[in-house]
């Protein structure tokens, strides 16, 4: 039985806790099925205040002849960990059958717009929070606890190293354009090399100090650096050397005393992004050692799809915790925001519609990585893309992406539920 099965047939007997979780304090507020406020608090964010809630939620369950609580808070960035972490795990709470929550505080906030005039504070927060739990509005999956946790942690920790990434290239994009601006903007049969940020345009962009040293060099010795630097894995090095040269000469030229400066920086970025690549690459193992230990079955049976490794099946695994919590593929597709709102007014209905993305952005990321990634590895996700690129003028890749996401989902759904690995015959796929 589900959690939220658990409470539809005994919410007559179940407590609703909400508690508005700051840095500082966690405000509680507690009531019974009827609406009837049972408690009321105030505690400090740290290890006693979190035993006080404990004790008066233990209380209030013993004295009105409650059997079960739901627990909601909400996803505070990180100050809501350790207040859920405790309640969840908590061996008293366990005879209670506890189900903690924590939740969009965007779905909260538009709840709170059906009270009219409400003040904003935080025993009127704790008190819509836990309304909102009450009238069962919670669409979530219940906190899965510290070992998810430990893998969540990690695969988040690699996203926001790959967004540093991300965000290091954007920056840098305004100095390689001050110091070769022709690199910078050429088409990608006019440039040199396809990608600014490898190791020889690494190496061009730092080494030669001005572009007249590009343009004055001889062919052959271009050649022979584009080589080296490259370490002979160009197919026409000249042709490489001759379009470096070209697009050097073609550059605006800067004051000299530009040059030294515009290096420096060019420098300081790429040394950055080589440290952000060196640990991601830690990150990496320390993943797919944790996974290992925590859902060896699901684990394989992401795998086995051509396209996931390691950290792609990781960080879906780490955001869904357990596939029993979800009841279908839609289910899951909404936990992860992989639904669009319909636009429709009487006979008109709207081609451009908007993901929800209301879900749990992480999950959304992995599943989009990898749905680029299978469809790079198997023909029908490949054709399934092209279908849907092919199908409208704007926001061709994006769209025809998310489709395949969405597409993904029912199959790592059905994999995951019926503990197969993949095939090419469609096993484990939901229609």
């Amino acid at each position: 039985m589900k959690g939220g099965d658990l409470v539809k047939n005994n919410f007559m007997s179940t407590l609703f806790v909400g508690i508005d979780v700051s840095s500082k304090t966690n405000v509680l507020c507690a009531l019974d099925f009827q609406g009837d406020k049972l408690l009321n608090l105030k505690a400090l964010n740290n290890q006693p205040g979190a035993e006080s809630i404990l004790d008066s939620i233990l209380g209030c369950l013993n004295s009105n002849g409650l059997e079960y609580v739901v627990i909601a808070l909400e996803s505070t960035s990180f100050y809501s960990t350790h207040i859920a972490n405790f309640l969840s795990s908590s061996e008293e709470l366990l005879p209670f059958k506890p189900l903690v929550y924590c939740l969009n505080p965007k779905s909260v906030a538009n709840y709170r717009k059906s009270f009219v005039d409400i003040d904003k504070t935080d025993p009127l927060d704790a008190f819509v929070i836990a309304d909102f739990a009450r009238c069962g509005r919670i669409t979530s999956e219940p906190w899965r606890g510290a070992q998810f946790l430990a893998l969540q942690r990690l695969s988040r920790h690699r996203l926001h190293l790959v967004e540093c990434i991300t965000r290091e290239k954007t920056y840098m994009v305004s100095n390689i354009y001050l110091k070769f601006s022709e690199l910078a903007v050429l088409d990608k049969d006019e440039k040199p090399f396809s990608n600014t940020y490898g190791v020889t345009s690494a190496a061009v962009l730092t080494e030669f100090l001005s572009l007249d040293d590009i343009t004055y060099s001889s062919i052959e010795d271009l050649v022979a650096f584009v080589s080296a630097k490259g370490k002979n894995r160009f197919s026409d090095p000249y042709e490489t050397a001759r379009l470096l040269q070209k697009a050097a000469r073609d550059s605006y030229r800067l004051d000299q005393v530009l040059y030294e400066p515009l290096n420096t920086s060019i420098a300081s970025s790429f040394n950055l992004i080589k440290a952000f690549d060196d640990e991601i690459k830690v990150v990496d193992k320390a993943i797919e050692k944790t996974i290992k230990g925590i859902n060896p079955v699901e684990y394989q049976s992401l795998t086995s799809i051509p396209g996931i490794g390691p950290v792609l099946a990781s960080g879906i695994l780490a955001e869904i915790g357990t596939i029993a919590s979800f009841g279908s593929h839609d289910s899951l597709a909404k936990y992860a925001g992989l639904t669009w709102r319909v636009t429709q007014s009487g006979d008109y209905s709207s081609d451009d519609t908007r993901m929800t993305k209301t879900g749990n952005k992480y999950l959304r990321y992995y599943l989009i990585e990898a749905a680029n990634s299978v469809r790079n590895h198997v023909p029908e996700y490949r054709d399934f893309y092209n279908k849907k690129y092919g199908e409208v003028t704007t926001h061709c890749h994006k769209r025809a992406l998310a489709l395949t996401s969405r597409k993904l989902v029912r199959l790592i759904f059905g994999l995951l539920t019926k503990n197969q690995i993949y095939s090419s015959s469609k096993v484990g796929e939901i229609q």
